[in-house]
């Protein structure tokens, strides 16, 4: 039986990583420009930071799910929560993510599999859960990196775990196209937000990442856009369009150098 038979009909938005940055961002833009949705489920770990975003959006319902999606007992919680509700889920947003700059070697095995949990593991976990409650015409948004494009010095965990979600993200696009469901894969360069300070554990951001800082309003902005017109990517930005560009016809070996 098909999960949404005898559904209620209720039409949602779920958004991991809400609390902050990007996450946060989409939030507080659907609650402008979506007019379809009836609720917001809002997923992250600091039930704090949910509770002051849902105070702040006031054209759609706030559903704060403090979770951690790297826990499987917070994934059942989230599965049964699907279960109970069937919900027609209109847009599933995976923003969650954690980054950790430096050499492999000097990074911690805790901060090295973190990163792979989260931004691998946990996300495709979610999709899995979710994709059986989404209709025809419902959009996945993946947000990965222009690290995906090529391996990367000092950010090689990182850069290797965007990769995963870039090839993931083009299949599942390919296998549910036949479903009417479409998926776009955000690949902005350095964001600024939390997450660089995170990532960059105090260290100074190098020159050359500044120069290509965007703000995050606009890269979630563009990404709502071509989610809407059903691109593949949406790349903010000349510097990492010219990225991936040069990705496609330059050794990669030339860029680790």
């Amino acid at each position: 039986m098909d999960v949404r038979e005898d559904c209620m009909n209720k039409k949602i938005a779920i958004i991991t990583g809400a609390s902050s940055g990007m996450g946060r961002e989409f939030v507080r833009q659907l609650n402008v420009c979506l007019k379809t949705i009836d609720e917001i489920w809002v997923i992250a770990r600091r039930e704090e930071r949910l509770l002051e975003l849902k105070k702040s959006i006031t054209n759609i319902e706030v559903k704060v799910l403090s979770l951690d999606i790297c826990e499987s007992s917070d994934l059942e919680r989230l599965l049964s929560l699907l279960k109970s509700e069937t919900p027609e889920v209109w847009l599933l947003v995976n923003a969650a993510g954690v980054g950790r700059a430096g050499r492999f070697d000097e990074i911690t095995t805790n901060e090295a599999v973190n990163m792979v949990d989260v931004n691998n593991k946990a996300l495709v976990a979610v999709t899995h859960m979710v994709v059986p409650y989404m209709v025809k015409k419902s959009h996945i948004i993946q947000v990965a990196s222009a690290s995906a494009f090529m391996p990367q010095k000092e950010f090689a965990i990182y850069a290797a775990s965007k990769s995963f979600v870039l090839s993931f993200s083009r299949a599942l696009r390919a296998e549910l196209k036949e479903k009417g469901i479409l998926v776009t894969i955000v690949c902005p360069g350095p964001v600024d937000t939390e997450f660089l300070e995170i990532s960059n554990a105090g260290k100074e951001q190098k020159a050359m990442k500044k120069l290509v800082t965007a703000k995050v309003e606009p890269v979630v902005a563009k990404a709502l856009r071509d989610a809407k017109f059903g691109k593949e990517l949406s790349i903010y930005g000349l510097p990492m369009k010219v990225v991936y560009i040069a990705s496609k016809i330059l050794p990669h070996g030339l860029f680790l150098k």
